[in-house]
């Protein structure tokens, strides 16, 4: 039987910020399951393994990490404990979630069930899902219970938001900045272009709702511009990236269709960057969702999403408490035993 934590310590130890050493910790994923009767199916990037040929329940799991920021008080690459808190990068999002799903399997013995249990790890989720995909293009059917193990606080969640990303630019006129009127200033056609989307926003995408999510109605969010080149300058370029976290498909064909009004209106070059339908599982086994995005839109499959907590993701200083992750290894037993009796 596998130790949970000394699970954890180890898949802290490897640095996959944008996948960096995504190999090493597949290697060790692999290791560790090979040793309790797992097989491989699929290695490269992503890893697939089951240990009978008729499985109930999968579990899929994310080996990925963002960046971490200066401000870290504590070790980045090694586990840290502090009172009943587990501090590293990653640990929330989401290796806690892998680490008990590997102890949880460690402890059971498949002899007395009859069905089995299949085991997806991506990569590249933070920032363009390649893995999942890769993922879909091998399988053909996924088992009939998925186990997304996203940090959810150890609430079990049935629906997440999707996602559009839209990255736009804008062609102006170089001059000097004393002559502005001989000139085209792209920054400002991006304003006036920002200023008529979130207007549009406010007063028809948030009155579409949908109360099944905490945030009922789809964000959006202005997240990076960048433009022009000094202050005496009239700029001639401007990048702007927006994204929508989207409730449901009346939100997306509105967005699509004012965001194609604005490229006409204002010139601009427009391309989708990636696009997401929100997942909902309308099961009787919960009624929570999340806020975020989870690799759960890509499966049709009877999903949920189950982690560790509390959701610090994507924060300084990442923990998660020790509670909370012995008590997800139990939560994982219990889900294998309901599903492979």
């Amino acid at each position: 039987m596998l130790n949970v934590e000394e699970v954890l310590g180890n898949l802290v130890r490897y640095n996959t910020i944008k996948d960096k050493e995504n190999k090493q910790m597949l290697d060790y994923i692999e290791k560790e399951l090979n040793s309790i009767g797992f097989k491989t199916e699929q290695k490269d990037k992503i890893l697939i393994m089951s240990n009978k040929e008729n499985q109930s329940i999968g579990f899929l799991g994310h080996t990925d990490t963002v960046e971490a920021t200066s401000e870290w008080k504590y070790e980045k690459f090694k586990l840290t404990k502090v009172e009943d808190k587990l501090y590293g990068l990653g640990v929330c999002d989401m290796k806690a979630g892998i680490a008990a799903i590997i102890a949880a399997i460690s402890q059971i013995n498949f002899d007395n069930l009859n069905k089995g249990i299949k085991l997806y790890f991506s990569y590249d989720e933070e920032i363009g899902f390649s893995g999942i995909k890769d993922i879909i293009e091998y399988e053909e059917k996924f088992p009939k219970r998925m186990i997304i193990g996203e940090p959810t606080n150890n609430e079990i969640i049935v629906g997440s938001k999707g996602l559009i990303e839209y990255k736009i630019s804008f062609a102006g006129i170089k001059t000097h900045s004393s002559t502005p009127d001989k000139g085209k200033n792209a920054i400002m056609s991006a304003i006036s272009f920002i200023n008529e989307l979130n207007d549009f926003y406010t007063n028809e995408i948030q009155k579409i709702q949908n109360l099944n999510f905490e945030i009922p109605y789809t964000t959006m969010n202005v997240g990076k511009i960048n433009g022009g080149t000094e202050i005496n300058s009239v700029p001639d370029f401007c990048e702007v990236l927006v994204d929508f976290r989207t409730i449901g498909k009346e939100a997306e064909i509105k967005i699509e269709e004012k965001i194609e009004y604005l490229q006409k209106r204002y010139i601009a070059n427009i391309t989708q960057i990636n696009k997401l339908p929100a997942f909902f599982n309308k099961s009787n086994i919960s009624s929570k969702t999340c806020n975020f995005i989870t690799e759960a839109s890509f499966i049709e499959s009877n999903c949920i999403i189950l982690g560790a907590g509390p959701v610090t993701a994507h924060e300084v200083n990442e923990y998660i408490s020790i509670n909370s992750l012995y008590e997800l290894v139990e939560q994982y037993k219990k889900l294998i035993l309901e599903n492979c009796k």
